[in-house]
């Protein structure tokens, strides 16, 4: 359940999150399209300072096993050594320290005439070359599709998927690359789905969505691999859906985009402190779904994919909401009574380093912004708001949060 009232307790919480989110970004921007041409159902990691897009499925629906490189610094792309093996589409891929792998998936557009694939590689950025590792073992062995995977921990997860015509998974596997090795954990407890998607903060994986016989789904299971163990979270508060896009940045996952039967263009954003989703800036191109993406310096890098009108291309660069400390900052001094405060609060103005004030709630979403005038006190009226834990944040004139104070309404 979605939780929006703020109460005392959350002090205690706020001490040790240490993090506030600022409104300064949370935008999507085009950028050159991907030079592999038109195609849904690839893969996606990212090395280094580079992303990376592999197989897929072309206009022509040929399955393929090419692979390109993105430089953001140049916005270019770069076609690199092709995958062994087959082409594919609905493969998986991540990353795992300075290599990517990519794995299983079919080698058809027809599925029911298409092979299963298990088979699984490393690629090796530094020379442009592929190694095979150990088949998938799941699904006794026989491959699988449409599965999805995740990382955590210098550790790769391989979670669902579909084994046939009516036929999915739920099965679990954990890859190590330093032995090379598959071992089965506790299984997706949300049932047998494929067209799942995935995601990890920390030390968790985050996987959800999908569909079981095109019943399209919008829960979310938390999965812990100290103690194989998995926890459901909140449910995603958009539509149902399958061949979402997900990815995350610092401490937050996002989902974006997707199928519920048509297209669609919205993004979501998960806080795993307060097991809270928020909207954010829908896809800055069109509805679409089985697109891929990738992180580089804090940009999320979505493209591909199919929508309305076809294959897609195209490709766009998320800038998220920044985060800031949440300890008080003191070299930027500001000063503002009372605290705790009750229906209104007066901000001492004489710091002509700061150009405004934002009042925030303690996730970052922002309530009021207030110029600094020529006054020496501001005076922010606090009625309708519940009593909790907020943020007051200084700005610079380059809009850039230079200090910032918790206030107490009670």
């Amino acid at each position: 359940m979605m939780r929006y009232k703020i109460t005392s307790v959350l002090i205690t919480l706020l001490a040790g999150m240490g993090f506030i989110q600022a409104q300064t970004a949370n935008f999507w921007t085009k950028k050159n399209d991907f030079g592999g041409g038109k195609r849904e159902r690839a893969v996606a990691f990212a090395i280094g300072e580079f992303g990376y897009v592999a197989t897929g499925l072309d206009t022509a629906e040929n399955v393929l096993k090419d692979l390109w490189k993105y430089d953001p610094s140049m916005d270019s792309w770069a076609q690199m050594a092709d995958l062994p093996g087959a082409g594919r589409r609905d493969a998986v891929g991540f990353s795992l320290g300075n290599k990517g792998y990519v794995g299983t998936g079919v080698d058809n557009e027809a599925s029911i005439v298409g092979l299963k694939l298990k088979d699984f590689y490393e690629y090796d950025p530094a020379t442009n070359s592929w190694i095979q590792k150990a088949d998938f073992p799941g699904a006794s062995g026989n491959g699988i599709y449409f599965a999805a995977g995740f990382e955590i921990d210098s550790k790769g997860y391989v979670c669902g998927g579909k084994v046939g015509p009516n036929q999915y998974s739920a099965q679990l596997w954990e890859y190590k690359p330093s032995i090379d090795q598959w071992t089965s954990r506790a299984p997706f407890p949300g049932g047998m789905r494929y067209q799942l998607t995935a995601f990890s903060i920390g030390n968790k994986g985050y996987v959800g969505l999908g569909a079981n016989q095109d019943v399209f789904k919008k829960d979310f299971w938390a999965y812990n691999p100290g103690s194989n163990q998995w926890t459901p979270i909140a449910d995603l508060p958009g539509s149902e859906r399958g061949s979402a896009t997900a990815f995350s940045i610092e401490n937050r996952g996002f989902v974006c985009i997707g199928t519920n039967g048509g297209f669609l263009d919205d993004l979501w954003e998960y806080n795993s402190v307060t097991n809270e989703w928020s909207v954010r800036a829908s896809f800055g191109g069109s509805e679409r779904k089985n697109a891929v993406s990738f992180v580089l310096n804090g940009k999320a890098y979505v493209g591909t994919g199919k929508g309305y009108s076809g294959k897609k291309d195209g490709m766009e660069e998320y800038t998220p909401y920044s985060y800031v400390g949440l300890n008080e900052s003191t070299d930027i001094s500001f000063s503002f009574y009372p605290n705790p405060a009750t229906d209104k609060v007066r901000i001492d103005n004489s710091n002509k380093n700061i150009e405004s004030y934002q009042l925030m709630t303690y996730d970052g979403r922002l309530l009021k912004d207030i110029d600094a005038n020529s006054s020496h006190e501001i005076e922010i009226a606090l009625d309708n708001l519940a009593r909790g834990v907020y943020i007051l944040a200084a700005r610079n004139s380059q809009n850039r949060i230079i200090s910032t104070k918790k206030l107490i309404l009670q």
